[in-house]
């Protein structure tokens, strides 16, 4: 459902005070999450908590894209903790898989995969079966089982496509792009990711867009801000929250080489912080 409509529906239900309107505004925040605008999601978030929505799973992924890991793993950790109703468990373990990754804790990733692919085998539900598939796509990466990757993220595109799922849809063409780039088919990567850009793109999900163009290699040396192709690629994942392990493993360099760009980024750009770096990105439009 497009934004505005989201923000018409909150009005109504709020004028009303009937609890949808909780519901309103987690999707608002959802929206504005994938959009990077941040400030925006974290007043939804706790707009749909004022009217007795549950913020999470969403908040914590919010706090993942601040950088703030510590934040979104106890986030997460205490909603599955607390949410012992089957029902609610899927999006919460979806959620899990990714922080998990982020947190380098492949145990645990493994554990909530496990769970959500259980869940999806009781009961023929294609959101299920899709955000299963997904989880199992991004573990399968993390473990270096390329094949089990593209299997599961194939799956998990077909499921979101019948779903009417485009953002999700996107998400798991990454998936899949990184998949063939282990595998050594750089051609269907490109073609992947290019696909995924265009969604992006059209939808304006700004982080996931300099994601994908940062591992497409379209991030260029911008005018003025003598940085290398390669130093503005590590520096728009960066800006996206990726820790040194996280762009190493996407950009397949040692955690070393990675380190070393970074310092020169920060030479060339006069900063001295990962913060400080984001921020000349955001202002230079780089990101």
């Amino acid at each position: 459902m497009p934004l505005e409509e989201l923000e018409q529906a909150a009005e109504r239900f709020t004028g009303a005070g009937h609890p949808a309107a909780g519901d309103a505004f987690y999707e608002q925040a959802e929206v504005h999450r994938w959009r990077g605008d941040l400030d925006d999601a974290e007043r939804a978030y706790r707009q749909a908590a004022t009217f007795g929505r549950d913020p999470q799973p969403g908040l914590a992924l919010l706090r993942l894209a601040q950088g703030q890991l510590e934040a979104a793993s106890a986030g997460i950790r205490r909603a599955l903790e607390e949410a012992t109703e089957r029902f609610r468990r899927p999006r919460l373990l979806s959620a899990a898989v990714e922080i998990a990754l982020e947190d380098n804790d492949a145990d645990a990733a493994r554990a909530a995969a496990g769970e959500l692919a259980q869940l999806a085998g009781e009961r023929e539900v294609p959101l299920l079966q899709a955000m299963a598939a997904h989880a199992g796509g991004l573990v399968g990466l993390a473990e270096g089982d390329a094949r089990r990757a593209l299997a599961g993220a194939r799956r998990a595109w077909s499921l979101w496509q019948e779903l009417d799922a485009p953002y999700e849809a996107a998400r798991a063409r990454v998936v899949v792009a990184m998949a063939c780039r282990a595998l050594g088919d750089e051609d269907a990567a490109r073609m992947e990711l290019e696909a995924a850009r265009q969604v992006f793109e059209r939808l304006s999900a700004g982080p996931a867009l300099a994601r994908v163009e940062a591992l497409t290699g379209l991030a260029r040396s911008r005018a003025g801000c003598g940085l290398t192709a390669r130093e503005v690629e590590v520096l728009q994942l960066v800006a996206t929250g990726r820790t040194n392990r996280v762009i190493a493993a996407e950009l397949f360099l040692s955690e070393k080489t990675v380190a070393r760009h970074l310092s020169n980024i920060f030479t060339k750009l006069g900063v001295s912080s990962r913060a400080a770096a984001t921020a000349y990105a955001y202002r230079h439009e780089l990101v």
